[in-house]
């Protein structure tokens, strides 16, 4: 269906022209310039540079790419509409050759690098508090920790400890009754069916 007079006369704030002869392909980084409104009426400039995992309805009005990036170890993906009046510009910084048009795949790999690094980090404690106040504090924690320490095995009595070990020894004995009951329904099937 051919555009009539009035579509062709639109107005728009984006120069349609250079957007669609922009060539987003999926892998690409791009660097996108976002206007951000700050209130008042005043706009920023805000960059998202990350790899391009896809577009969609290629060059036509409603066309969108999504941008995924990390920030700060965090996963992060904006949906930018290729035509919208709030992206200032778009750049390509790299190309890259892909064999998918979406690379949604990248997603889970990138969680799974995370996980390995996070098996290598080591935990450490860092306090903000002063020399002085550390100092202080750990008298009033050792009583503390010593008075712990008395009503704890208080509480641990003999009687505890050997009900505690009737429990561990009748659900041994409960863990191989089952595993019995099961082989031998077993054989009973293989009777049936013979």
């Amino acid at each position: 269906m051919a555009p009539t007079k009035d579509q062709q006369n639109v107005i728009s704030p984006v120069d349609v022209g250079k957007r669609q002869d922009i060539d987003i392909q999926t892998g690409d980084t791009v660097r996108v310039v976002e206007k951000v409104d700050d209130g008042g009426g005043e706009y920023r400039l805000e960059p998202f540079e990350g790899i391009v995992l896809g577009r969609k309805h290629g060059d036509e009005p409603g066309g969108t790419f999504t941008v995924r990036s990390e920030v700060e170890g965090v996963g992060v993906e904006k949906i930018f509409p290729l035509y919208s009046p709030r992206i200032d510009e778009i750049n390509i910084v790299r190309r890259a050759q892909m064999r998918r048009s979406k690379l949604y795949h990248i997603r889970d790999k990138a969680a799974r690098q995370i996980r390995r690094q996070m098996r290598r980090m080591v935990n450490v404690d860092i306090s903000t508090k002063t020399e002085g106040e550390e100092s202080g504090e750990n008298e009033d924690t050792e009583e503390d920790e010593d008075a712990d320490n008395v009503d704890e095995s208080a509480d641990d009595s003999p009687e505890d400890s050997a009900e505690i070990e009737q429990d561990d020894s009748s659900q041994e004995k409960s863990d191989s009754e089952d595993e019995n009951s099961d082989e031998e329904s077993g054989d009973e099937d293989n009777e049936v069916k013979e």
